[in-house]
């Protein structure tokens, strides 16, 4: 009876899993569950508007400073160095004393200058006397003319020792003042070369400091000659006007920290030549350094105006892709679909920014950020782009 009963209801529970199994068979076949599954909503970008202003157009070079004036002080004379007269890294004027030379070598030889010059104007005295009191004895043939004519040379002879000494006097005297060395020039001067009880001016006009004009400085720096006729170009063809101005253009000095040196330097040229070895147009100008503060040798960067653009397209710099076939970015219509548009540049006004020359209308929608999410023919989804929010995605994608 037992063994009947196990039978029955393992033929029961059989069936009801049977039943089951086709149950659950029939609900995963059902047609809710085989419809396709939907595309993922279109990327977002961020956008700008494409809008028109007059704006001047500066660019940005790298330069370097130096000093208006430099002069070598050097020994002109033999001698040891006895003293240094000025405190290094100090202001000097014109003529002020640096060093002096043991002057007693040149004292002595223009006293032996002086001594000379004594005895030829002693002898001149002699020769004249007696020139004087043959020539008209000579007439009456009391002297013969050919002792009248030895007085005349004698006498000449004299005059010439003179002027012979006198100019050994002047050498020496020279040589004498050379012994005190001073500055030629007006400036800052830097460390002493020498020291005390060297032997100086030794065969050759030994260095011994150096000084420099810093109240106002040069500023060279170098342009590429690709921007330079990109320039030219672009006046020629009426895109961009000439920047307005006085005689010489303005210019501005960038120091490390970004900011701007307060005074402004004029421009005085522009190299004729373009530097084969670097493609460069070396250009010069001249900035007030009324403080000091600026030294020779600094390196900095010069905002120098270049043009004026009436209806100037300012871009981010990201927003333009540099290829080998030319500059485009990319446009978003308005139904979302993305197209590559060509496009010319001109010199850019600031580091971050591109000027557009043409291409673009007012009104056109470029991509700026998320362009590693777009392409020419795909739709995308267009979102006003802020600069303190760009670069949040594109540290996220950097990071993924």
């Amino acid at each position: 009876m037992t063994a009947a009963w196990n039978g029955v209801t393992r033929a029961k529970a059989l069936s009801i899993a049977l039943n089951l199994g086709l149950g659950m068979s029939l609900v995963g076949c059902s047609p809710s569950n085989t419809a396709a599954p939907t595309a993922p909503p279109p990327p977002e970008v961020g956008v700008v508007t494409v809008a028109t202003t007059a704006t001047a157009l500066n660019t940005e070079l790298p330069g370097r400073l130096e000093a208006f004036r430099t002069a070598q002080v050097r020994a002109r004379v033999a001698g040891i160095l006895q003293k240094r007269l000025f405190t290094e890294g100090s202001d000097v004027k014109a003529g002020q004393p640096l060093f002096d030379i043991d002057p007693a070598p040149y004292r002595a030889a223009l006293a032996s200058a002086q001594a000379q010059l004594a005895r030829a104007e002693a002898n001149l005295v002699q020769a004249q006397a007696l020139a004087e009191r043959y020539a008209p004895l000579a007439k009456t043939q009391a002297v013969s003319q050919q002792e009248a004519t030895n007085a005349q040379a004698g006498f000449q002879q004299a005059k010439a020792d003179v002027a012979a000494g006198k100019a050994a006097v002047q050498t020496a005297q020279i040589n004498l003042g050379y012994a005190s060395v001073s500055s030629p020039i007006a400036g800052r001067i830097g460390r002493a070369l020498v020291t005390e009880g060297a032997l100086v001016g030794q065969g050759e006009a030994t260095p011994l400091a150096l000084v420099q004009q810093v109240d106002k400085l040069y500023v060279n720096f170098t342009q590429p000659v690709a921007d330079v006729m990109r320039l030219r170009q672009a006046l020629a063809q009426g895109q961009l006007q000439r920047a307005p101005g006085k005689e010489a253009a303005q210019v501005q000095v960038l120091l490390d920290d970004g900011s701007v040196f307060p005074q402004t330097g004029r421009l005085l040229f522009s190299d004729l030549s373009v530097d084969p070895s670097s493609g460069q147009v070396t250009l010069r100008a001249e900035l007030p350094n009324p403080q000091g503060t600026l030294l020779p040798g600094l390196y900095v960067r010069v905002r120098l105006p270049v043009a004026q653009a009436s209806d100037a397209v300012l871009l981010p710099q990201q927003a333009v892709a540099h290829t080998a076939q030319g500059d485009s970015v990319l446009v978003v219509a308005e139904d979302g679909s993305v197209s590559a548009r060509p496009v010319k540049l001109g010199p850019a006004p600031q580091p971050d920014r591109s000027l557009v020359l043409s291409g673009l209308k007012p009104g056109e929608r470029v991509i700026v950020d998320g362009l590693q999410r777009a392409r020419a023919g795909a739709k995308v989804r267009a979102v006003p782009w802020a600069p303190a929010a760009a670069s949040a995605p594109a540290s996220a994608a950097s990071a993924r």
